[in-house]
């Protein structure tokens, strides 16, 4: 049996990531693959109270510890989500994975990205997305968007908006640097424009994937 596919679909919150990954799990479901759809974090039991304490924990909270627990999520999930999904060949597709860390806690909290990415690579044993999809929002948008939610804002989509800024600057130099793994699709759309531009990006992936095996073959 072949390894499966990793997507993470990443973002400013706002973004609508949520939507878009089932919108794409569904198409990829009406295609024959089985597809797991996952987020970070609280994928996992012990993912759900680190959650709990990340985003909704009202003391504050340091930016070491937050980058830490964070971390913790992330091996948890990799463990008992990800790595067992790809080994039986299914598309995971995650609402968030590292490069929300190396954002919002080297970006945004102004740590160093070397060492969160770092840390969250001893943390996974490796594990990075074959593909990243960075739906990409200006920020006053998204945090319009944020407020006329029907939640309460959590801790992070509380913060100022130069927190904010500084997270999608983050995201979009990552996506300039490893242009290999992202597709920057604008989430400033229509949701059906949206859905169809991560579509394509998607199926290009698997277009290209599937040409370099053929010509593996030969």
């Amino acid at each position: 049996m072949s390894r499966g596919v990793f997507i993470s679909v990443e973002g400013i919150d706002g973004a609508g990531k949520s939507s878009r990954i089932h919108q794409l799990a569904l198409g990829l479901r009406e295609q024959g693959h089985e597809v797991v759809e996952t987020l970070e974090p609280g994928a996992t039991a012990l993912g759900r109270e680190l959650r709990e304490l990340l985003l909704h924990t009202e003391g504050p909270i340091a930016s070491r510890t937050e980058a830490l627990l964070y971390a913790a999520d992330r091996a948890q999930h990799v463990a008992e989500v990800v790595e067992p999904a790809l080994a039986r060949g299914a598309v995971v597709i995650s609402d968030r994975y590292l490069d929300s860390s190396v954002a919002y806690q080297g970006g945004g909290r102004e740590l160093s990205a070397r060492e969160i990415r770092e840390l969250s690579l001893w943390a996974t044993g490796g594990l990075l997305p074959d593909l990243s999809i960075l739906l990409d929002l200006p920020v006053p948008t998204a945090l319009a968007r944020v407020a006329g939610g029907a939640g309460a804002p959590d801790r992070l989509e509380r913060e100022h908006i130069d927190f904010h800024q500084r997270v999608r600057d983050a995201f979009l130099r990552f996506a300039a640097a490893e242009p290999e793994r992202f597709r920057v699709v604008s989430a400033d759309q229509v949701p059906e424009r949206v859905d169809a531009q991560v579509r394509q990006a998607v199926d290009e992936w698997f277009a290209a994937e599937a040409a370099v095996g053929v010509r593996g073959d030969r």
